[in-house]
């Protein structure tokens, strides 16, 4: 990442600016004199993309077992995860909610034309996304307003939020189209570099991925949507290429190293990855099979079975590729250029106007995924000529999208629900629930503070769900046979 010193800075003065401070009668001696009296908008948007970052790409034994993707191997719980506690589940919840606060704040202190306001405002549709994504209903229209005296707001439904959601990231599009802002973002901004044009590719690319999510059960709004935004990529340019793609890249040094890193140093045998990932990478000869996973000590890849009994040497077992885990100024991914033409690929194949045929969009994002994981263009391009190439059918688009999402977990959990690919995903043997579910869950648990404080609202929200997260599916997940 550029500018590494500075914007390491950045964090420690944030968390410096978090100690100082008074205690009652001693407001005087103990404030201190060289802590800022405000917070600087750049150091809040610093707070909540290192927050984001910290807490949404770490999640490898949730979100990475539910996409089909990892497993754990040394201690395995017996997915006792899938009943709420706030380790899991309700961290996530409460950064959603906790950074969109702190971005509230931060816009009563800019301009509503600043270049920083248009992030904060995008990076909140983010947050919204993948909240919405993850439980279904939850608080949103009545959200944040506690000075109002709402202090138990009520369960919004997704049919309301998702579009509502499309015309808040179609106003901040046309609002960059017409002005591309005043002030600069700052050293907080640790994606961009504070480059407007590159947040503005990641506005039009969260209505792409957005439109399509709902694809299935609001055609219209999406096929307006897709079809705006690919019949002007002038006004509502997208994320089109690797050096474009919303990523989160970690200094490197304590405390601030990548997540998976983090985690594979103190516990390096903890993860293998899942049987079903790398049978399909051998079955298709996908030469992204070595980035991804590491051979193990045979030089064999080797898939663990979600839930199976403990091996006895770790190292029998395919572990996650270096490139992923073993980097400490390694990765968090939000969105991969590949993700926009994948989705233009699918779009094409329902006959909407897109501006490319299916296999043209089909094989842009497979080239995209190859080039971000290393591999050579003429082994790409013999892959497309070999097991992977174009077929004509939409599970060719979704199997390859699942590879491409690699680690950003939540976006491969989410295309499963919707497509039901990776067609052979399958629940924990081991499961606490035993046979009583054919699929990973259909949603996250609700937080435990919602159990305790806004009991009232969550219970219509939970009608229909049973075992915390099947029953009722998600407003977009229209798969049938799944329990």
């Amino acid at each position: 990442m550029k500018n590494i010193i500075k914007k390491t800075a950045v964090l420690i003065v944030f968390a410096a600016m978090l100690l100082a401070g008074c205690t009652g009668l001693f407001e005087e001696i103990d404030t201190n004199p060289l802590a800022l009296n405000e917070v600087p908008p750049t150091n809040m948007l610093a707070n909540v993309l290192r927050s984001t970052a910290e807490e949404f790409g770490g999640e490898k034994d949730v979100f990475g077992t539910f996409a089909g993707y990892l497993v754990k191997i040394q201690y395995p719980d017996d997915m006792s995860g899938f009943t709420p506690n706030n380790n899991s589940y309700g961290n996530k919840w409460y950064r959603c909610y906790y950074n969109n606060t702190q971005l509230n704040k931060m816009l009563e202190s800019v301009q509503e034309d600043a270049q920083i306001a248009y992030v904060a405002k995008i990076w909140q549709i983010y947050l919204w996304q993948y909240l919405v994504d993850a439980w279904g209903d939850v608080p949103y229209f009545d959200a944040f307003k506690g000075a109002e005296g709402i202090l138990t707001p009520k369960y919004d439904k997704q049919e309301e939020i998702y579009p509502d959601l499309l015309a808040r990231l179609k106003t901040i599009a046309d609002a960059i189209a017409a002005n591309p802002g005043s002030g600069e973002i700052g050293d907080g901004d640790f994606i961009y570099d504070g480059d407007i044009k590159k947040w503005q590719k990641f506005c039009n690319s969260l209505r792409l991925r957005i439109a399509m999510r709902i694809s299935g059960v609001a055609p219209d709004l999406a096929k307006s949507t897709i079809e705006e935004i690919c019949g002007n990529s002038v006004k509502y340019p997208y994320i089109d290429a690797n050096d474009s793609g919303c990523i989160f890249w970690w200094p490197g040094a304590a405390p601030y190293e990548e997540m998976w890193y983090e985690d594979e140093s103190s516990r390096p045998d903890n993860f293998g990855i899942f049987d079903i990932l790398i049978n399909h990478l051998k079955d298709m000869e996908d030469p992204r099979i070595g980035v991804i996973a590491q051979p193990a000590n045979d030089g064999e890849f080797r898939g663990y079975q979600n839930g199976a009994p403990t091996v006895e040497n770790f190292s029998t077992i395919s572990h996650i590729g270096r490139k992923y885990a073993l980097d400490p100024k390694g990765f968090t991914p939000f969105y991969k250029a590949c993700e926009s033409y994948f989705i233009i690929a699918e779009a094409a194949m329902l006959g909407w106007n897109v501006g490319m045929t299916a296999v043209q969009a089909y094989e842009k994002a497979v080239l995209l995924s190859m080039e971000e994981n290393d591999v050579t263009t003429a082994n790409a391009n013999a892959y497309l000529a070999g097991k992977g190439k174009w077929d004509n059918t939409n599970d060719r688009i979704w199997e390859e999208m699942w590879v491409a999402l690699f680690k950003e977990n939540h976006e491969a959990w989410s295309l499963y629900r919707r497509t039901g690919v990776p067609r052979d995903n399958y629940v924990t043997i081991r499961s606490i629930y035993g046979t009583a579910h054919n699929s990973q869950p259909f949603r996250a648990p609700y937080r435990q503070n919602e159990y305790l404080y806004n009991k009232e609202q969550l219970d219509v929200a939970l009608q229909g769900i049973v075992d915390y997260g099947w029953g009722k599916q998600l407003w977009w997940d229209k798969r049938t046979g799944v329990k």
